[in-house]
């Protein structure tokens, strides 16, 4: 008998090996970007902000066919996200990205994001690349996530 991963109704099931150490090049990719109060990178707002722009996104019809958000830590005190969707959303604030990123699936908890940015900076440079920006992909929301009895947490390295 096939052991079966029973959905939670909240994320989706994570399959890292799409992300596993790919290259994925973007033109003017269309997301969702909203702002996200932290204390020592620890967010604060950060279910109410994906609750708030989901709904948007599900009024507009412009669910990604991925599950797809990405972080960027600005600083101690806020980070940004960004949430794939299919087309522009009114009411959102929209940002494109563009350029090459390389990508890495890690898995484990949120405390060893320090180690894997440094896993990270070492692959990137192991392809004869350098960072341009970093940024975070968490595949679940903490409760789905021990549900799933994984915690994948996916990087995206935009490379110069």
């Amino acid at each position: 008998m096939e052991n079966q991963i029973k959905k939670t109704g909240c994320c989706e099931p994570f399959d890292p090996e799409p992300w596993q150490e790919k290259e994925i090049i973007w033109k003017d990719k269309i997301f969702i970007k909203d702002r996200v109060k932290s204390f020592f990178h620890i967010p604060l707002d950060f279910g109410k902000k994906v609750v708030k722009n989901m709904e948007l996104i599900e009024r507009a019809g412009a669910k990604s066919p991925y599950q797809l958000m990405l972080t960027d830590e600005k600083s101690l005190w806020a980070a940004d996200i960004y949430i794939d969707v299919a087309k522009e959303v009114l009411g959102a604030k929209i940002a494109k990205l563009s350029g090459t990123f390389l990508t890495k699936v890690f898995e484990g908890p949120y405390q060893n994001a320090g180690k894997w940015a440094k896993e990270m900076e070492e692959y990137v440079k192991n392809k004869g690349k350098e960072i341009k920006k970093l940024y975070f992909s968490y595949t679940t929301c903490p409760k789905c996530a021990k549900a799933y009895g994984k915690n994948y947490v996916v990087l995206f390295a935009e490379i110069i």
